[in-house]
């Protein structure tokens, strides 16, 4: 109940502080007034579900969620109004900076309290390794040209790419990567915690679902996010995430360690790859110029 009310109360105060923002303007009034009905009935049901057990609650809270999306969509952005969009896209980015340092949190708490040992040390090592492979899969490139992208786009156009790109699909990035700090939190617990596990004991149930899945969901995410953007695949990414889904059978075989291993084994080759496939095309990107549209003309 606490949890529900105070993010419900979050919402009104946002909607609220729009509505003293927006002043005169017909179009974003009319706007707010659209969204005002999915967040009532989010509003609604996530009280509602506070009341309940699971699984009834989890249920609820799924519609409630559901409602929530899928109104905010059907309520159009023609009101929207985005006239910072390197600010906007420069928010987003750090939300997903936020995920990933609760991924390396996770490491921490998994070993909190436990022996430093040469097996622990690797497992934190290699979850590094992994939180710094997505973290490089976004800001190196794509963050920049969808930055880009933005920059260029005007009106409503600007705003409902502004709601797809970063409303909707930065989504499954931050879940993703959440996902991942449980795995990577269960992994070092399998290392580190030699009273309740082996060193060959493998990984598998929800933890290793949410550690590969996680990973594929994220870059599975970064597809979508170039679709919308620039409306092209991004093949190789496909590829690993597939790839990450097919090696589920084998890392729940494998010790937990081992499968975190072959985690970053596979990240690594997906980094190396773009790097030195496409490197002349991503050097231009970095050097290039993001002209400033945040100023009055």
């Amino acid at each position: 109940m606490v949890f529900a009310v105070a993010l419900v109360l979050v919402r009104l105060v946002h909607l609220v502080v729009y509505v003293v923002a927006a002043g005169d303007d017909r179009g974003l009034l009319l706007q707010l007034a659209r969204t005002a009905v999915p967040v009532a009935i989010w509003a609604t049901l996530l009280i509602v579900g506070s009341f309940l057990d699971p699984p009834a609650q989890l249920i609820v809270w799924f519609v409630a969620l559901s409602a929530d999306y899928i109104g905010i969509y059907l309520g159009g952005a023609e009101g929207w109004r985005l006239n910072a969009p390197a600010h906007f896209a420069e928010r987003h980015g750090l939300i997903v900076i936020i995920a990933l340092g609760e991924s390396i949190v996770a490491l921490g708490v998994g070993a909190a309290d436990k022996p430093v040992s040469g097996p622990l040390i690797t497992a934190v090592v290699l979850g590094l390794g992994v939180s710094v492979a997505l973290w490089w899969a976004y800001f190196d490139v794509v963050a920049p040209v969808a930055e880009r992208v933005l920059n260029a786009a005007q009106g409503a156009e600007r705003a409902r790419l502004g709601r797809d790109s970063y409303t909707y699909l930065h989504f499954p990035m931050v879940a993703g990567i959440v996902f991942l700090a449980l795995g990577l939190k269960k992994v070092i617990e399998y290392v580190a915690d030699t009273e309740q596990h082996d060193l060959g004991d493998a990984l598998t149930g929800v933890p290793l679902l949410a550690l590969y899945g996680g990973v594929a969901l994220y870059l599975l995410a970064h597809v979508a996010f170039r679709l919308r953007n620039v409306h092209s695949v991004n093949r190789q990414r496909v590829v690993a995430a597939l790839v990450l889904v097919a090696l589920l059978p084998v890392a729940w075989a494998l010790p937990a360690l081992a499968s975190l291993a072959l985690l970053a084994a596979v990240l690594v080759a997906l980094i190396g790859y773009e790097s030195t496939r496409y490197a002349e095309a991503r050097h231009a990107v970095r050097h290039a110029r993001v002209p400033d549209q945040t100023e009055p003309r």
